[in-house]
């Protein structure tokens, strides 16, 4: 059996619904093909932010450097700027990520 470390960020709103879902259809494949998933969840987003002031820890990046994929959903919050969840979360990832 393969097996892959996962980093979940759900993000906020319907994004943490369909991440929820998400992993169900990938544990269903996982099952089938002799997949073996482990699931690390992080709680980082638009309520983090409005928390703590950052969208992620300052370490955030090195912390998700660790595994084989990251799994993110949809970000964005009511009251918090599209340009915090850009910059603060997804960008980053992204440029770090290549």
């Amino acid at each position: 059996m393969s097996g892959y470390q996962i980093a979940v960020i759900p993000g906020d709103g319907i994004g943490t619904e369909v991440m929820r879902e998400g992993i169900r259809v990938l544990e269903a494949i996982g099952d089938r093909f002799s997949i073996d998933f482990t699931w690390h969840h992080f709680d980082w987003g638009c309520k983090t932010y409005l928390q703590t002031g950052r969208m992620m820890p300052e370490n955030g990046i090195e912390s998700l450097k660790e595994f084989t994929a990251i799994y993110l959903g949809a970000v964005g919050f009511p009251g918090v700027p599209d340009h915090v969840s850009l910059w603060g979360l997804l960008i980053p990832i992204r440029r770090e990520m290549r």
